[in-house]
């Protein structure tokens, strides 16, 4: 068994979101594969438990965090999807996903290999009180965007959508690891999607992830993917339009991630590229 290693969201080793890549993982049970991710320590590893290539065009994939399995993961579907076109050339792949079918198109561009994915279709709810999130993380709910109301947004996984009204409180994060994993668990929550808003189609965002044993996302595609089907749920943008996300800065790993809305499609398309590590 190899596991690979990728930066994703980036194009540059030392920024973006590492991801552990295993491109067969068929001699694996859950358990072996909940090891491996241990072991490798990234916030996620990807593998693809039929081998690279599946039946029917359809390549099965699950996705371990160093404590748990998670339903969908954005980054390491990127890594995973350069990874394979690597090897065996740009295209059009499927994965199958715990939460369903996942494509992805991987085409060259001026810096490598980059790849798009398209979501399962996206669902969002307003949340009535975030009081006890918002102790947790020490904030104060008059430093909240009152544009950007809080919901739980859902995209293959479930994200907590909180926005910040300046970059200087977004920047200052530091928050309780073991209330805010509680928190998490008792709702079904994979991260949060903490959001400064730029300008109208760019933001700077953070992600905690201490259900997964990790303080804090440097990408997380499957938050950006949510984070477009709240904004178009809202009527903050408006389809056709091209999101861009800045995450990892705070963690000196910078990550670029791109979202795409369409008319007429409710999922959401997430891109970004990525690179092997060492």
């Amino acid at each position: 068994m190899t596991v690979l290693r990728y930066a994703a969201f980036s194009t540059d080793p030392g920024g973006g979101n590492p991801a552990g890549v295993v491109l067969d993982a068929r001699l694996l049970d859950d358990a072996a594969m909940q090891a491996v991710a241990a072991e490798v320590g990234y916030s996620e590893t990807a593998f693809l438990t039929s081998g690279p290539r599946g039946a029917d065009g359809v390549i099965p994939i699950r996705y371990f965090s160093p404590q748990a399995e998670v339903p969908f993961c954005g980054h390491a579907t990127v890594a995973t999807a350069v990874a394979l076109a690597e090897r065996v050339g740009a295209g059009e792949l499927t994965f199958s996903t715990p939460v369903g079918l996942v494509p992805v198109v991987v085409e060259p561009g001026a810096d490598g290999l980059r790849a798009t994915l398209t979501s399962v279709e996206p669902h969002v709810a307003a949340v009535d009180d975030v009081t006890d999130v918002l102790s947790i993380l020490a904030w104060r709910a008059d430093e909240l965007d009152p544009e950007l109301p809080p919901y739980v947004a859902y995209a293959g996984a479930r994200h907590l959508v909180l926005a910040a009204a300046t970059r200087q409180r977004l920047g200052d994060l530091d928050y309780d690891f073991d209330r805010l994993r509680a928190y998490m668990l008792e709702r079904d929550l994979t991260t949060l999607q903490l959001v400064w808003r730029e300008s109208e189609t760019v933001f700077h965002v953070r992600d905690p992830f201490p259900v997964g044993g990790v303080v804090e996302d440097p990408a997380t595609g499957a938050a950006a993917a949510a984070f477009g089907a709240y904004l178009r749920e809202l009527g903050l943008v408006r389809p056709p339009v091209t999101l861009q996300l800045h995450q990892g800065d705070d963690l000196g790993r910078p990550s670029r991630i791109e979202v795409e809305l369409r008319d007429g499609d409710p999922r959401v398309r997430v891109s970004g590229a990525a690179v092997a590590i060492g």
